[in-house]
C-alpha cells in the first residue's frame, strides 16, 4: 500500500495548525522533507497561532521543503510590512518561501473590529503592492485599502535584489477564483469540499486566467485536504468528523460550496459558532453522518485515503496539502511517502 502511494507521480504537501507543539511540529517537517514532502503550509486563520512565526522555525530547521503561509489574511498586517515579512522569510530560507493571502471570514473578522468590505478589490491591490514591493520596486498605491506613497523596501546592509517570492491567494468562492487565475502565481483550494467541486473552480481560474493571457496550467493549484488516516476506519472517521462539524458550525460558506444539505448547516449553527469549546464541537458532532465526512475529506484506511486523494488531483489539484488528524502523523507521511 504504502509503497504504491510512493510512487505515484504528484507531489505532496504537509499542513500544519496549532495540534503539535511548535519543536514537534519542526520535528514533524524535519520527517516530512526526509519523506520526500515538496512543502510545508502553516495555518493563520484563527486567534490561536501566528503563521509566521513557526514558518521561520521551520525555514531554519530544513533545506529544501518549501514553506507557505497558508494563509494569512490580508486585513491586519500593512501591504509594506507583508511584504517585508516575506522579504525576511526569504532571507532565512531563499527561494523556499511561498506567500499565501486570503480575506479571512465572519464572524472572526467581525469580532475583533474588521469590516471585510470589498475583498476582491483590497486582494488585487494587496497582491499588486506586495509584488511591487518583492520585485525591488518603488510601489505608490491609492486604494480603499493599500495606501502607499513611494515605498520600497528599505534595504540598508544588505543588497537589494528581487525576491523570489510567489503570491498565492486561497479562495473558496467563484469570484475570489476568477480573481486568482488573473492575477496570482497560485491557488490554495480549499479543504472539506467535494472533488465535484474543484470543476467550477478550474472554470474560475481559467476564466481569470485568460483575462491575463495566460492559460489555467500556468496557475498553481495546490489543495487543503483533510487527511485522516488510521488502520481503524471508524476510528479515522471520527477524528475527521470533529473538524467537519467545527467548519459546518464556524465556516458554513465553505461547507455549503460542497453541497452539504441547508438543513444540516442550519442544525449545526444553532448550537456551533465561533469560538467554540471541544464539548460543544464533540457534541455537535453526533449530528454528522458518515456520508458527509467521506465527502469532504480523505478518511478512512491507508488506501482508501490514497484513493480519495487521487480524486482531487485527477479534479484539478497539482499538489496536495495533507492536514493529519489523530495522534500518528507518521502513519501519513509513510501513506504518502516520495522517496
Amino acid at each position: 500500500m504504502a509503497e504504491s502511494a510512493g510512487n505515484r507521480r504528484y507531489p505532496v504537501a504537509l499542513y500544519l495548525q496549532d495540534a503539535h507543539d511548535i519543536r514537534e511540529g519542526i520535528g514533524i517537517v524535519r520527517r516530512a522533507e526526509a519523506a520526500g514532502f515538496a512543502a510545508v503550509w502553516q495555518a493563520d486563520s484563527r486567534l490561536v497561532r501566528d503563521a509566521v512565526v513557526p514558518m521561520a522555525a521551520f525555514a531554519a530547521a530544513t533545506e529544501r521543503i518549501k514553506i507557505g503561509s497558508g494563509v494569512i489574511d490580508i486585513w491586519t498586517r500593512n501591504p509594506a510590512r507583508l511584504a517585508s515579512t516575506f522579504s525576511t522569510l526569504d532571507d532565512l530560507a531563499p527561494g523556499r518561501i511561498l506567500a499565501g493571502l486570503g480575506a479571512w471570514w465572519d464572524p472572526l473578522a467581525t469580532k475583533v473590529g474588521i469590516q471585510r468590505a470589498r475583498p476582491l478589490t483590497v486582494m488585487r491591490e494587496v497582491v499588486a503592492a506586495m509584488r511591487g514591493l518583492l520585485g525591488n520596486e518603488t510601489v505608490s498605491i491609492h486604494g480603499i485599502h493599500a495606501r502607499l506613497d513611494g515605498v520600497e523596501l528599505d534595504y540598508v546592509y544588505q543588497p537589494r535584489r528581487v525576491k523570489d517570492v510567489p503570491i498565492y491567494i486561497g479562495a473558496t468562492g467563484m469570484q475570489m477564483m476568477e480573481l486568482s487565475g488573473e492575477i496570482a502565481d497560485g491557488v490554495v483550494l480549499n479543504y472539506l469540499v467535494d472533488p465535484a467541486y474543484n470543476a467550477r473552480a478550474m472554470e474560475a481560474l481559467a476564466t481569470g486566467a485568460t483575462r491575463a493571457g495566460r492559460s489555467v496550467d500556468d496557475i498553481d493549484r495546490p489543495q487543503l485536504v483533510v487527511c485522516s488516516v488510521d488502520e481503524d476506519r471508524q476510528r479515522a472517521l471520527d477524528a475527521a468528523r470533529l473538524m467537519v462539524t467545527q467548519y459546518l458550525g464556524q465556516q458554513p460558506h465553505i461547507m455549503k460550496a460542497s453541497g452539504v444539505p441547508q438543513e444540516l448547516l442550519d442544525e449545526i449553527g444553532k448550537v456551533l459558532t465561533w469560538p467554540a469549546t471541544h464539548d460543544e464541537v464533540e457534541a455537535a458532532s453526533r449530528l454528522v453522518p458518515d456520508e458527509v465526512v467521506q465527502r469532504c475529506t480523505a478518511s478512512g484506511s491507508p488506501d482508501e485515503v490514497v484513493a480519495k486523494v487521487d480524486e482531487y488531483v485527477a479534479a484539478g489539484a497539482t499538489c496536495p496539502i495533507l492536514y493529519p488528524l489523530g495522534p500518528d502523523v507518521d502513519l501519513m507521511l509513510e501513506t504518502f511517502r516520495r522517496t
